[in-house]
């Protein structure tokens, strides 16, 4: 066993080892070139790129099936080299630039933590198109979102101050990459104050989610977008009619499974799920909330996540006057939201329990406004049935048809009281759950609700 999993380790290693060969190779091109005052400078090219063999490694696919071209994978290796060999790039430089000391035309930074060379735009420019300004312009063009790189999110550079060049900022790959070229998978990101979302599961299957009939046909359409959306925009030819992802408001009461819906969608459709914590997003600092958003969308961009804002009326509420500088800036954090929500490419779900809290002006760019309403006798007949325990009895007294029909009790609701009645069965060793348990489980969510209880049980 051990000996397959060195040889697996090989074959994820055995093409970014060739890479960085012969990124060394280029950087040594260059620098040599540059030293002996040649004018025509010859492009990277001209170093005859590694071959990489299909199914070799995650990063050797990546190449491969994105079709990369010389420059495009020397951009690639380059950008990856440090997280994997952090002195790589600092040996290679000091031993080709011999005495020459500082050599501003290379770029590069040095980090916070990491003392090591750090590449920037300015590095990629000049070792990929030296003093040829024709080159650079057109080197320059991978870092513009219509480009594959820089659009899919795997590279970017990062912001400069205003008025430094844009190419000063330093060469980033996405952490994504890095783990998917370096251990072959992606692990999910995590809840924290750079991506302000945590994922979220369910173990239960569509025949648990109990709604009424028009709620569940509508969710329904949910599903057919996830499904054909691909085709429409592509093979229809729709790609620049209409606008990208989809947008969807569920609106209705707590506990009637809004939630447990956005869950189910991506559990079948093998989508992660990611709640958004707006508490992490909101910021009392003009500008931060921008700024939150943007490492949110920027981080779910092209990618088939589900986004499920909870709660979305702390945000999307009824925009106030302006009367100051503060509504003023709440106001563009909400438009800002907006913009980012509509060019979005994925599924978005926004949740509220008061739809009269929306403000009306941004219901239209919804796709789908999905209501979802208290159960009726009947779904509340269903729940109870579907969420007793099979491996538990009821005391003779409890009539599940009839308490269905005398309390007005959401999904939310009716799993609590069976916990709370369960729990008390255990701790009393009974054989079956108590009438009396029920009773008074019932009686606790309505007071939870602030509802008066009349004729229990």
């Amino acid at each position: 066993m051990d000996t397959d999993i060195k040889n697996i380790n090989y074959q994820k290693s055995l093409a970014i080892e060739s890479d960085i060969i012969w990124l060394q190779k280029i950087i040594q091109h260059r620098l040599t070139s540059h030293e002996i005052g040649e004018t025509q400078l010859k492009k990277p090219d001209d170093i005859t790129s590694p071959e990489i063999m299909e199914n070799e490694s995650p990063y050797g696919d990546f190449i491969l099936q994105n079709n990369l071209n010389t420059e495009e994978r020397a951009i690639l290796i380059l950008a990856l080299v440090p997280h994997i060999l952090p002195h790589f790039l600092d040996e290679t430089i000091q031993e080709n630039l011999g005495k020459t000391g500082d050599f501003p035309q290379l770029g590069g930074v040095r980090g916070k933590n990491h003392r090591g060379f750090l590449p920037t735009g300015e590095t990629v420019l000049f070792l990929l198109a030296g003093q040829n300004l024709e080159q650079r312009f057109r080197i320059q063009q991978f870092f513009n979102e219509e480009h594959f790189l820089s659009g899919k999110n795997v590279i970017s550079l990062e912001s400069v101050p205003t008025g430094e060049p844009k190419m000063s900022g330093r060469l980033i790959m996405d952490e994504e990459y890095v783990e998917l070229f370096t251990t072959g998978k992606i692990a999910k990101p995590k809840l924290s104050s750079d991506f302000p979302a945590e994922l979220i599961t369910t173990g239960l299957e569509w025949g648990d989610l109990v709604l009424q009939n028009k709620t569940m046909e509508e969710i329904s359409e949910i599903e057919t977008w996830l499904k054909h959306n691909e085709t429409f925009l592509n093979g229809w030819g729709m790609k620049d009619k209409v606008k990208p992802g989809f947008r969807v408001l569920f609106h209705g009461p707590p506990g009637t499974g809004k939630t447990m819906t956005a869950c189910l969608l991506g559990k079948y459709t093998k989508r992660y799920v990611f709640r958004i914590d707006l508490s992490l997003v909101v910021s009392k600092y003009i500008g931060e909330t921008e700024k939150n958003l943007a490492k949110l969308f920027d981080k779910a961009a092209n990618k088939e996540w589900i986004l499920f804002f909870d709660e979305a009326d702390s945000v999307f509420g009824k925009r106030t006057n302006v009367r100051d500088a503060h509504d003023k800036y709440a106001n563009q954090e909400v438009s800002y939201l907006l913009q980012r929500i509509e060019a979005h490419p994925g599924l978005i779900i926004l949740a509220t329990n008061f739809i009269g809290n929306i403000d009306t002006s941004f219901t239209r760019r919804f796709n789908s406004m999905i209501e979802f309403d208290n159960p009726g006798v009947a779904e509340r007949e269903m729940l109870w049935t579907n969420y007793i325990p099979s491996a538990i009895k009821l005391d003779k007294r409890i009539s599940l048809k009839e308490i269905a029909a005398r309390y007005d009790l959401t999904g939310s609701n009716i799993v609590n009281i069976i916990h709370y009645a369960g729990l008390k069965t255990l701790e009393k060793n009974l054989p079956a759950i108590s009438f009396e348990d029920l009773k008074k489980g019932i009686h606790r969510e309505y007071i939870k609700e602030g509802k008066m209880i009349k004729n229990v049980v």
